[in-house]
């Protein structure tokens, strides 16, 4: 896990390594362990490195192979790169390395554009044709590892995050019209290839981009979850045995491919429990364990530890309860925000960030259950939508999903940024590329591969990966994921709460008390009431020279949301004035400090 960053000259200069460092300075807190760049004439490639497979100075980057004329920045990790290293070396491809980033490099050489098919993991990575001057950028198929890049006056550029970008100068950053509406209709999700930025743009899941020397660009996607195998099964039980075997085998994958320790984010809840479960059951031993708790506020409990510690002593972990006082939450919220890449409107992402800061004092990799709601229906507005008969998929997930309608919306911007209902449009065209008939299999399908990746994915990685800590997310394996979307989404949403497969497999495994409970989502008392500092705080925001500047929310619509700041919430109960605030807040510690 890395921070990786690159700038391709197409106006006849040199790439400036002045201009690079400054980048590299914004990538250090995900690669705390090395600093490199490289050169070949108008291309430059920087990397910051967070050592996890292959310790050694070998495995450092940027990685040149001269051999076979190729260079490589790379973030992320390959599961099976012992598979494809064994491969390749019956090709006749000798190894300088023991690491999975050489491997990348030798399978580009063999199979070209191609070569992202054949990596198991999570991975945003650049090539350099040294030979060609070509540029190939790539990205796992569930989006799981960042992959920003913008154009400029006179070049290209890429970054895992947009605060290296920006660092590079040069970047449009006034608001995309289109992402805006995105951003406030899916609570915070801006599907690829856009960003709230109209200079910035992020390479889409599944997605390669081929960049020719004189700029020239072509994209390919290589994997879509409607072109999956199909499975026939036999029965119910077959059905959940092959989603257990998908499941046990992601997880075994992810904790076998690390050369240091590996731990798991425990929140108590069913995904996280049932991790924790599978590697006790495959002879994991000194299994260690986070688990983070706030104050409670009136009757509002601030920690799960009652259900993360029944399961860390099922299984005899070395756990670690993190006990993080209401006081430190608001003063640390501007942290967290820095850490964003694009503005993220969960409220949970500041508690990611402090225990992601504590667990990274003991591992540098933890397994985390990013994922298991949107591919086994765990939440829910899915069995509102399945209750639902009225209407298109389209119809259903915007009266129980969107945050607000189209004419909200466009009383809440400015007059220039209002248009047509960007997000509609763009959900009924995604929904039919799905290719399923069922509404509610392919709300799932959007869900688990569109949506996702903007929202608890993204959150986690930028979190973690702001105290060099790499996460991992089994339940996003590719090879899980098409297995769950072959069970009807009937079997995925039975019961109360949904993730009836992952329910079943967990009774007798897990302690019957984390799967009955009822859902619960990270507790964060001190930001749930929009009161006292937090309240003053996103008023300071809004009411600034810097928000009045920026022009982005008419200000009626300002007032009336800080007139009555606990009356305005969104379909999912998300604080729409705390929308608004994040967001203007994130403009003005990236782009204006920028």
């Amino acid at each position: 896990m890395c921070g990786i960053a690159g700038e391709l000259r197409l106006d006849g200069t040199l790439p400036d390594l002045g201009r690079m460092d400054a980048m590299l300075a914004r990538l250090e807190r995900r690669g705390p362990d090395h600093v490199g760049s490289w050169s070949d004439g108008p291309l430059m490639f920087g990397h910051r490195r967070l050592s996890i497979i292959d310790l050694s100075a070998r495995s450092h980057q940027p990685m040149v192979d001269a051999g076979l004329g190729l260079a490589l920045v790379f973030n992320g990790a390959i599961y099976n790169y012992r598979d494809l290293r064994h491969e390749l070396a019956g090709r006749g491809y000798t190894f300088f390395t023991e690491g999975d980033s050489e491997v990348i490099l030798k399978a580009y050489a063999e199979w070209g554009e191609r070569c992202p098919e054949r990596l198991d993991g999570m991975f945003a990575f650049a090539i350099r044709e040294l030979g060609t001057g070509r540029l190939f950028l790539a990205r796992d198929r569930m989006g799981i590892k960042p992959l920003y890049h913008a154009d400029g006056d006179g070049f290209f550029r890429f970054a895992s995050n947009t605060q290296a970008l920006l660092a590079g100068g040069g970047i449009d950053t006034r608001p995309d019209p289109v992402a805006l509406h995105h951003q406030f209709t899916l609570h915070g999700v801006v599907p690829a290839p856009r960003t709230v930025m109209s200079g910035v743009r992020k390479l889409p899941p599944a997605t390669s981009l081929t960049v020719g020397p004189d700029g020239e660009r072509r994209e390919r996607t290589y994997w879509r979850l409607r072109d999956r195998p199909r499975l026939a099964f036999g029965s119910e039980a077959e059905a959940v045995e092959a989603t257990h075997e998908a499941l046990r085998s992601a997880v075994a994958r992810r904790r076998t491919v690390a050369d240091v320790p590996v731990g798991v984010l425990l929140s108590g809840g069913l995904d996280s429990s049932l991790l924790v479960g599978l590697l006790h059951e495959a002879g994991e031993e000194d299994l260690r364990t986070f688990s983070i708790g706030f104050e409670d506020v009136g009757e509002e409990a601030g920690s799960e530890f009652e259900y993360s510690d029944a399961v860390a002593e099922r299984f005899g972990t070395r756990h670690r309860r993190i006990h993080i006082p209401n006081e430190e939450v608001l003063p640390r919220l501007p942290e967290a925000i820095d850490a964003m890449s694009e503005p993220m409107f969960g409220q949970d992402a500041v508690a990611f960030y402090l225990l992601a800061e504590r667990v990274s004092r003991e591992v540098k990799v933890v397994l985390s259950g990013q994922g298991a709601d949107e591919v086994f229906g765990g939440y829910f507005w899915y069995p509102q939508i399945a209750g639902d008969t009225e209407g298109t998929a389209a119809d259903r997930l915007a009266r129980y999903y969107f945050d607000r309608e189209h004419d909200e919306y466009l009383t809440m911007v400015a007059e220039g940024l209002g248009g047509p209902d960007h997000t509609r449009a763009w959900v009924e065209r995604e929904l039919a590329e799905t290719g399923e008939d069922d509404p509610v299999a392919a709300v799932l399908a959007l869900d688990a591969t569109r949506l996702v990746v903007d929202d608890p994915v993204k959150r986690v990685d930028n979190m973690t990966m702001a105290w060099g800590l790499e996460a991992r997310v089994p339940f996003l394996d590719h090879r899980l994921v098409e297995t769950a979307a072959e069970l009807p989404a009937e079997l995925r949403l039975r019961g109360d709460g949904g993730k009836y497969p992952l329910k079943a497999m967990a009774r007798g495994l897990v302690p019957d008390s984390v799967i009955d409970r009822p859902k619960g989502y990270f507790p964060m008392p001190a930001l749930k009431y929009v009161r006292g500092g937090f309240l003053e705080y996103m008023r300071d925001t809004l009411n600034s020279a810097a928000a009045y500047r920026r022009g982005v929310f008419r200000r009626e619509y300002i007032d009336m949301l800080l007139d009555a700041p606990e009356s305005h919430h969104t379909r999912i109960q998300g604080s729409k004035l705390w929308h608004a605030a994040l967001f203007e807040a994130w403009f003005q510690r990236h782009v204006d400090d920028a």
